[in-house]
Order: structure tokens, then sequence, then C-alpha cells
């Protein structure tokens, strides 16, 4: 099984309630199988840059002209977005790391999410929607935030966020671990629900590891 993770959090691990819960989920899914193959990406450490005009010329007009040759400064422009769709081409599950800012994924994830999510890269406009052009088959996302989320909170950007744009692309099994109630100053229960959300991030990791052994 090839994984690839992606985190957008600037903190170290210690202070950082979404990469120790990435931690421990990667923990638990090599210790049950240790033949996952990761690739990490931080995201501060690789920025993505964002969204340009150059970028968008050399990703759509393709699309809307075949006979279209993208300049130097275009295909420049491609290449962040070329080198990270080729880990998410190369890979069987997705996996995202990040708190929650001002009721969404900060502005790294989305810068990401914008190279990558691209048409000839991670899949083809048809006239039946769009064909994927990845193998991807499940997305692990892994959150922090201060505040409670309730399901289906109209607050929550952020989730909304990642089912619909990865939906869009062929990628419907979203999978949840949320350590909500971060914030000590707003809740009183702040280890508890972390805790319990390193054992949902524990659970993910084993439900993957047995669905892979069964394949």
């Amino acid at each position: 099984m090839n994984i690839l993770h992606v985190c957008a959090n600037p903190k170290p691990t210690e202070q950082s309630v979404s990469k120790q819960m990435a931690a421990r989920f990667f923990g638990k899914l090599m210790e049950l199988n240790p033949d996952v193959v990761l690739n990490n990406v931080d995201l501060y450490q690789e920025k993505p840059p964002y969204y340009s005009n150059d970028l968008y010329r050399r990703m759509w007009n393709p699309v809307f002209d075949p006979t279209y040759e993208p300049t130097k400064a275009e295909e420049a422009a491609a290449n962040y977005a070329t080198k990270q769709a080729e880990l998410f081409k190369t890979s069987d599950v997705l996996v995202l790391t990040m708190p929650m800012w001002n009721f969404s994924a900060p502005g790294v994830m989305k810068a990401w999410m914008d190279q990558v999510l691209a048409p000839g890269l991670v899949f083809e406009p048809t006239d039946d929607g769009p064909k994927p052009l990845h193998n991807i088959t499940a997305l692990v996302l892994l959150v922090s935030s201060g505040g409670i989320y309730k399901e289906d909170d109209n607050r929550d950007a952020l989730s909304r966020q990642i089912n619909a744009a990865f939906g869009f692309i062929g990628i419907n099994d979203i999978r949840i671990a949320w350590a909500d109630g971060q914030n000590p100053m707003y809740c009183s229960d702040c280890a508890v629900r972390r805790d319990m959300a390193f054992e949902a991030a524990e659970e993910l990791a084993e439900d993957l590891a047995e669905e892979s052994a069964s394949e």
C-alpha cells in the first residue's frame, strides 16, 4: 500500500495535536503493515505557489483547444503541480493532516489542492464528467480544532471543501478523525477529546491495514 501524507501544520509535533494524531495513525499502521510505502509532504517545507494565470493557461487552455502549445513560462509554472501530481498518482491512499483555521483548511493546503487537482494531472475532463487519472481509493482526514463541531455543522467549511474537491475527482471514501475542543479557554475536557481522537486515528489505521491484508 502506497500512502501520500500531506501535512499543513507549522508547529512542531509536541505542540500540534493534528501531528500527534498522524504519529499515532502511522505508528499503528506501520505496526500492522510494515510494507507500507509512505511519502511525506510537509507543506511548510515544500510550499506550493499560489495559482497563477500562467498555471491556469497551462492546465486549461489545452482542454479548450487541443492544439494549444504552452509557453515556457506556462510550463515552468506547472513544475510544482507536476511533481506533486506524480506522488498523488502513485498512491493508493491520501492522508491529509491539518488544523482548522477560521473554520476552514489552512491556506497552504488550499494552495496545494489548487496545484494538484488539475486537468491532465489527476483527472481528465470528459462529456460524462471528470475521469480520474489516479488510483487513490480512500482519503484519511486528521484534523484538530479549538472549537467543538457537530456533524454537518454549518461552521465547518473544512470537511465540506475536502469532500467536494476530492469527490469531484472520484475520491468519495473519506474517513475522518477529528480532535475538536482543543482550546482550553472554551473547553475543559481538551485532553479527553484529544485522547478520543488518538483512538479514532488508530482505529482508522487498523481498518486500512485490515483492508490491505484482505486484498
